[in-house]
């Protein structure tokens, strides 16, 4: 029976990048030695989330890939675990990405992908600073497996799912970082969260794969003053192929937690919902247009 040790870290951050990755390099260690294979953080985990202003000295914070492989790879190596991390990626002189590294278990880069779709909403200022992926959506091969690792927004998007599994992913990975406003009222919240989960643990069924989302947690505050910040809602989870879900963290509290994920499972849900085999790929042309007028 094919599993995967799963561990999930849901943490706080800080302005101190250091501070961060070491805080960060102990919980994949200590994963590890409770038997974790499969190690998630979640999005932007070296610093806070900067996307809440848009601030030119905010590209100070991007790093190359070689130089954030270099951190976390002979972490990797000296656990025996596959890491998703996520960075801001500096590419090319006014090329900025939001991306996710997927590291092998002997500290290599296995695989990166880039952040597709990118938000731009009050506190969510991603277009100022990240380029669009241009990537695809091409799961990563790895020792533990084929893994599917999206970003954030993207999970809103079943197009998206759909793509990686077709292409053979076995888990569908989101590293994240979402929240509320304070300003929100309890059942406006409420709502948002519900939604959040839904939409991934939907992801889960229609595809006949587990899903891991990796959220960050605790408010932090909008260096402008225009917004009242953002309170990240933690929750962090992990769904099986029928949407079950295997393990949720709490909303307001850091959490290490390693899951055990089954990948046979996922073979005998999509025999028994064989959705996959039903899909009607003949008349689906129209998905890759913007919009519909059937008015004229």
């Amino acid at each position: 029976m094919k599993t995967i040790k799963t561990g999930i870290v849901q943490r706080f951050f800080s302005d101190n990048v250091e501070s961060n990755r070491a805080r960060n390099l102990s919980a994949i260690t200590n994963l590890a030695a409770e038997g974790a294979q499969l190690v998630v953080l979640s999005e932007l985990h070296d610093s806070l989330y900067f996307c809440q202003t848009e601030d030119v000295e905010n590209f100070n914070l991007a790093t190359s890939l070689d130089e954030f492989v270099d951190v976390y790879g002979p972490c990797a190596a000296e656990n025996g675990v596959v890491l998703v991390c996520s960075l801001f990626e500096r590419r090319a002189p006014g090329l900025y990405h939001n991306t996710a590294v997927i590291i092998d278990s002997d500290g290599s880069l296995a695989g990166t992908y880039r952040k597709m779709h990118i938000p731009d909403d009050p506190g969510f200022y991603e277009k100022f600073y990240f380029t669009p992926g241009d990537l695809g959506f091409n799961p990563v091969d790895t020792s533990v497996g084929r893994l599917g690792v999206l970003v954030c927004w993207d999970q809103w998007y079943p197009e998206a799912a759909r793509l990686m599994a077709m292409a053979g992913a076995e888990l569908l990975i989101y590293p994240t970082a979402i929240g509320w406003n304070p300003d929100d009222p309890d059942d406006e919240k409420d709502r948002q969260r519900d939604a959040w989960v839904t939409i991934q643990r939907s992801h889960a069924v229609a595809n006949g794969v587990p899903v891991i989302s990796v959220n960050r947690v605790g408010f932090e505050d909008d260096p402008s003053g225009h917004t009242s910040g953002i309170d990240f809602w933690g929750t962090s989870f992990v769904a099986g192929p029928q949407g079950e879900i295997l393990f949720m963290a709490p909303e307001d509290s850091a959490c290490d937690q390693v899951i055990e994920v089954s990948l046979d499972r996922s073979e005998n849900v999509r025999q028994w919902w064989p959705f996959l085999r039903d899909r009607r790929i003949d008349a689906y042309e129209n998905l890759t247009k913007r919009f519909l007028d059937y008015s004229h």
